[in-house]
């Protein structure tokens, strides 16, 4: 580490970090860019990092009706068998602001093929068009659809989870507290948190070390998507919305992907204690020299594939 106790990245994420942002120079054009303009200059943008990778046995693309408006989901079958099959909900991640299916397609293809598990990705509602907590309530619905009518999509409503990554762990640790708290917490069976968002605060330290321009996080940016999602300022104190704030007993059991170069690393680890102290099976790993989005740089970077044969570890464990 450098005397600011900033750790070095790993080579082959800086690669990827260095061509991710050679891609961005002169892509806004003249003046801040709308959303719609935003999210497809990050569609292009994510576009080379997502192809590659396992092939599926099916891959289909459904239309869930719920009272938040029809919800689109792909779900992806690494192998065909005659038998329902555990699955993994996910939830990308893009500051509740921006990104897709599409942009994270690798990655739930990469957790699909290595965990042998069906993987179900959500497109829910993004903001600030649709704010705090209407995505949740989106993704609650379709959970609640995929264990009620299992057989629709070939999944054994006994062995699901959730995951996601950055704002898609948040969502994935809200949705958990609503299913909890509402008499349901065995509709879920596991957690996987992917450098997830838990709290709007960050620590003069983590913003000093890896808050800054350059990085493929920064604070500017956590504050912009914070001020997109929540409805009120006030909704910052919502443990929905901040899940270090709430009360984690009775959660599914949980493992944590944590980068070590990441603004959110920080709020990983108090995370992590969080659920220890609330009597939660939690596990959590942290990447030397990986930083936010890591798992996206899978094609040329070993760091990306060990955590995701780690998660993948852990899925066919917690859904055996």
């Amino acid at each position: 580490m450098d005397s600011n106790g900033t750790a070095p990245l790993d080579p082959q994420i800086g690669r990827f970090v260095s061509e991710l942002m050679q891609s961005q120079v002169g892509d806004t054009g003249a003046g801040q860019p709308s959303f719609p303009e935003m999210r497809h200059n990050a569609e292009v943008i994510r576009a080379r990092w997502r192809h590659g990778g396992p092939t599926m046995a099916e891959t289909r693309d459904v239309q869930v009706p719920t009272e938040y408006g029809e919800v689109h989901i792909r779900v992806y079958r690494p192998h065909t068998s005659g038998a329902p099959q555990p699955a993994l909900v996910y939830l990308h991640g893009g500051g509740w602001t921006m990104f897709s299916i599409d942009t994270h397609e690798r990655i739930m293809r990469e957790l699909a093929a290595r965990a042998h598990v069906v993987v179900i990705g959500v497109d829910y509602a993004l903001s600030p068009e649709a704010k705090f907590p209407y995505a949740l309530h989106q993704i609650e619905a379709v959970v609640r659809r995929l264990a009620a009518h299992a057989d629709e999509f070939g999944v054994d409503p006994t062995r699901l989870a959730i995951g996601g990554d950055s704002a898609g762990a948040n969502l994935a640790v809200g949705t958990s507290l609503i299913l909890r708290d509402a008499g349901d917490p065995r509709v879920l069976k596991g957690m996987l948190l992917i450098y997830g968002c838990f709290t709007q605060a960050l620590s003069e330290t983590s913003a000093n070390r890896y808050g800054a321009e350059g990085n493929l996080l920064t604070t500017s940016e956590m504050a912009a998507f914070w001020t997109n999602y929540l409805a009120d300022p006030a909704d910052a104190l919502d443990p929905l919305a901040s899940p270090l704030l709430a009360q984690l007993e009775g959660l599914p059991q949980t493992f944590q992907v944590i980068a070590q170069c990441d603004v959110l690393a920080e709020q990983n680890v108090a995370f992590a204690k969080r659920l220890h102290e609330a009597g939660v099976a939690a596990e959590s790993r942290e990447y030397a020299g990986a930083t936010h989005s890591f798992l996206e740089a899978v094609s040329i970077a070993d760091v990306a594939g060990r955590a995701l044969d780690d998660s993948a570890t852990w899925l066919r464990k917690c859904l055996r």
